[in-house]
């Protein structure tokens, strides 16, 4: 097993009861997979009652993207629906594609973050996030990878405002744009489209930055990554609405109040830390 023995130590001791499911779900991952190998790029999916969704999301991640080979990552964080079982099940699980298992609902931000610790760990150079919703087009996976492969960016961000937003929300389609612009302004970047949860990052980056949050991470990211002097750039990608399900972030009044929290939290920690 690669590098496991800082997992195992961290399972015997560990600090919170957030912190003990996820070294559960990690070392649940190790006995399914004792040798896993993953590639240079992982694409890392959070899935929270997705049973609707998430094959087909599954189904349309390229093999190679950027003309390196692609892993499929799916953190299940939790839940009561089939996800589980359909992510298990997936024609391409055990061969390019993995699975981690949350036994409870921890959050989005939290499943993101155990899925970076096993990409740091198994080596791999490049991350791209996208939901399990079907809202992002995994076949747009180079327009994100290949800024962060040739060293244009570090982390590029997929803006459905340079691109095509075919949602009807005018009122989350503004909180686009108002926070597109709030965040640009405290971490002195210039981004259309800061609450998407496709990205693509950088491995290393990852390594240098401070995730705590359980939901809205792409803020947090955000301005961390640039207030650590991280190169960050969007890039125009297809928003779609979900097939099937409803959102997990809340009516727009709470998903604003929330990320807003998140904004300036993580921008004061980052203004303490530096």
């Amino acid at each position: 097993m690669k590098n496991g023995n800082s997992d195992f130590k961290a399972i015997r001791k560990p600090s919170t009861p957030i912190e003990l499911v996820q070294n559960l779900a990690v070392a649940d991952f190790h006995d399914r997979y004792p040798e896993p190998s993953f590639s240079p790029v992982v694409a890392l999916i959070a899935a929270y009652e997705e049973e609707g969704n998430v094959g087909k999301v599954i189904d349309d991640i390229p093999q190679r993207s950027c003309g390196l080979p692609v892993t499929t990552l799916v953190v299940v964080d939790g839940g009561d629906d089939a996800t589980e079982e359909i992510v298990k099940k997936h024609p391409r699980h055990g061969k390019d594609m993995y699975c981690c298992v949350f036994p409870v609902n921890l959050g989005h931000g939290i499943a993101l973050k155990v899925g970076y610790r096993l990409v740091m760990q198994y080596g791999a150079k490049y991350v791209v996030t996208l939901d399990a919703d079907g809202q992002n087009d995994p076949k747009e996976m180079d327009i994100l990878l290949e800024p962060v492969i040739s060293g244009e960016a570090d982390l590029v961000i997929g803006s459905r405002r340079l691109g095509t937003d075919n949602t009807v929300d005018k009122m989350r389609k503004a909180g686009v744009v108002f926070f597109g612009k709030l965040i640009s302004m405290m971490a002195h970047t210039k981004l259309t489209d800061t609450s998407n949860g496709y990205r693509a990052i950088r491995a290393d980056l990852l390594k240098d930055i401070t995730l705590e949050q359980s939901q809205y991470q792409t803020a947090e990211v955000v301005i961390a990554a640039a207030m650590h002097g991280w190169k960050i750039q969007d890039r125009p990608v297809t928003w779609y609405p979900r097939v099937s399900g409803t959102t997990k972030k809340g009516h727009n009044v709470w998903f604003g109040w929330n990320y807003a929290k998140v904004t300036l939290y993580t921008w004061i920690r980052e203004l303490r830390n530096r």
